[in-house]
């Protein structure tokens, strides 16, 4: 059976918080280096990463396990702040507030009213022992101030929005008697509850087969659309951000290599790195048991990256020069008003193939 129409969206949308001055980002991100201490010493999952977003803006960042994706995603919201096992430093604005430098409680109220996140495994957000309209109507209750009974109804309708259908039997369940799609859904609905500015998705559909994958990304996409926010969408997958998103981050190594327009990025990349990524996507012109081209090596040991290009050892194309320094996030050369960037010493051109 198909899943009902969605109806007019009554969340709270970002057109309900104080626009920002006309040309000033939404998220503004700058130097932004977060490291975990460990008996071998300081693991520099993010290290200098600037970014922006302005509002109603959708920015993809992509890149393979274990890039800094999903520690950057948490650094921006403020989940990750200096402690005694971590290390971050930078700025991170957030309509003109810096995350890093607000109290605990300061961030918390920001959380769910203004950045809100979708975690890659909704068992991870649900508490087990708690009913799905409970889970909903907590966040309704602190940060808009509704009545138990408001609350609830208002915890149905974000049920019957986000795709779940019979959404007033659902409210009543546990987490564990919905299938997975519909427990992302329900963090979706979760996430979406306060109307934030800015909503960060983390591989939020990593656990789910390819029929639900592609309705939990209409679904973020329209819905976002529809209210205005700004988005992150985090995935290892660059088919996921195609299409998807305005801009593409691709990140190697806890650091930015290419960041762009994504028709750009997926046009002529100019990094090799991201070159390579797109090779590997299949395609459907492709003759069967093709072989999809492979990234050789690993990625470096974060606890002692290299001294010059952190993709040098696994690029072809690498020189000496790669090797001993490493390259800035600088514009596109000889295309500088085209607004992409690429860290790289030998950056493919227009007549240049991927050497990886």
């Amino acid at each position: 059976m198909g899943l009902p129409e969605r109806e007019a969206v009554t969340t709270p949308t970002a057109a309900g918080h104080p626009a920002p001055a006309p040309g000033t980002p939404l998220l503004t991100a700058t130097g932004v280096r977060t490291a975990f201490r460990t008996p071998r010493g300081a693991m520099r999952a993010v290290d200098g990463v600037s970014l922006s977003l302005s509002e109603g803006e959708t920015l993809g960042i992509v890149g393979e396990s274990g890039s800094g994706k999903s520690v950057l995603g948490r650094t921006l919201m403020g989940l990750i702040t200096d402690g005694p096992g971590t290390t971050v430093s930078g700025s991170v604005l957030l309509g003109g507030k810096d995350v890093h430098r607000l109290t605990p409680a300061g961030r918390r109220a920001l959380w769910g009213t203004e950045v809100a996140m979708v975690f890659q495994d909704p068992m991870t957000s649900l508490n087990p022992v708690k009913k799905v309209g409970a889970h909903l109507s907590e966040s309704i209750r602190l940060h808009l101030k509704l009545s138990r009974a408001d609350a609830r109804t208002r915890a149905v309708d974000l049920l019957r929005q986000v795709g779940i259908p019979e959404p007033a039997r659902r409210a009543a369940q546990y987490p564990h008697e919905l299938s997975g799609g519909m427990r992302q859904r329900v963090v979706i609905a979760m996430a979406l509850a306060c109307g934030p500015r800015l909503l960060i998705a983390d591989e939020p559909t990593t656990a789910l087969d390819v029929t639900v994958q592609k309705q939990i990304l209409d679904l973020l996409q329209s819905l976002t659309e529809d209210l205005g926010m700004a988005t992150i969408l985090i995935s290892h997958d660059l088919a996921t951000v195609a299409g998807r998103t305005d801009r593409v981050a691709v990140m190697y190594a806890g650091r930015l290599v290419e960041y762009a327009d994504t028709a750009a990025v997926f046009d002529r990349p100019r990094h090799p790195y991201s070159s390579a990524l797109i090779a590997s996507i299949p395609r459907l012109d492709q003759p069967p048991h093709t072989l999809l081209p492979t990234i050789e090596g690993r990625p470096p040991d974060l606890l002692h990256p290299p001294a010059g290009c952190r993709f040098a050892p696994r690029c072809t194309a690498a020189t000496e020069h790669c090797a001993t320094e490493a390259p800035e996030l600088a514009g596109y050369p000889g295309d500088r008003d085209a607004g992409g960037a690429v860290a790289c010493h030998h950056p493919l051109g227009a007549t240049e193939e991927a050497t990886v």
